[in-house]
């Protein structure tokens, strides 16, 4: 049966009456980065860290709450994402997916495992870990959850709950072929260094539209390098979840 995933659609900082879709983000131009911004330091990425820094977590504001104002046409729903950080021993990795190119909606485009809460979950965590499970195959006993991150709201109408967790290696992935074309992973150094941020924006009926990418070259699930384009609100859970660790 088709889920409905946790999207990974454009994201703005700005609302606005129209929004047009962005069908090609990589032909948006770059206004810059964020390079003048420190790094998050290495000593804040190791999995004590972490958990540290995930249970003083209270009272801390996201800098991109959402993509903007609603689509008039979308019932808001309630949807979780797995953020999984796999401890590796040459660095933590983020675990991402690309999702295949039929989909209705975000086809091809870089995300978290997640999707919207069904009625028999029992919060927030257990829906970002069931729907890790369905969509990789990702176990639950290799996964251990150490926090979230504030709700962000897309534009397409889901609020979701970014669920970050430590995950153990030695798993084995299982992807739903429907709607997971492979899974990868992604130096967290990487995505926590805001040089690698850059900020696109174009205009649309007067209205300017901005949104974030983390363009980043590595070996997929088969070993080839080839270059992933991390937009949108992947993008800006992450700038987030960089935001969290650098305050």
């Amino acid at each position: 049966m088709q889920r409905e995933a946790a999207p990974g659609a454009a994201s703005s900082f700005e609302p606005s009456m129209t929004r047009p879709l962005i069908l090609d983000p990589q032909s948006v131009p770059v206004l810059g980065t964020d390079a003048h911004l420190s790094a998050v330091p290495g000593e804040r990425l190791c999995a004590e860290a972490l958990r540290r820094r995930f249970g003083s977590a209270a009272g801390w504001e996201p800098e991109i709450p959402g993509d903007g104002r609603l689509f008039a046409d979308r019932v808001p729903a309630h949807a979780s994402v797995l953020v999984p950080l796999v401890a590796r021993e040459a660095g933590p990795t983020v675990l991402l997916t690309r999702r295949t190119d039929h989909l209705r909606d975000h086809a091809g485009q870089i995300s978290f495992p997640g999707g919207r809460a069904e009625d028999s979950d029992d919060d927030v965590v257990h829906t970002a870990l069931r729907e890790a499970q369905e969509e990789v195959g990702l176990a639950a006993e290799h996964v251990d959850v150490i926090g979230a991150l504030p709700v962000y709201t897309t534009v397409t109408g889901f609020i979701v709950t970014p669920v970050v967790a430590l995950v153990q290696p030695g798993f084995t992935l299982a992807l739903d072929e429907f709607e997971v074309a492979e899974a990868f992973e992604v130096p967290l150094a990487f995505l926590m260094d805001p040089a690698h941020h850059q900020r696109h924006e174009f205009e649309f009926a007067g209205v300017q539209r901005r949104f974030l990418s983390m363009p980043w070259e590595g070996p997929g699930a088969d070993g080839q390098v080839r270059r992933y384009f991390i937009w949108g609100a992947t993008a800006a859970m992450l700038r987030n979840l960089y935001a969290f660790l650098a305050a």
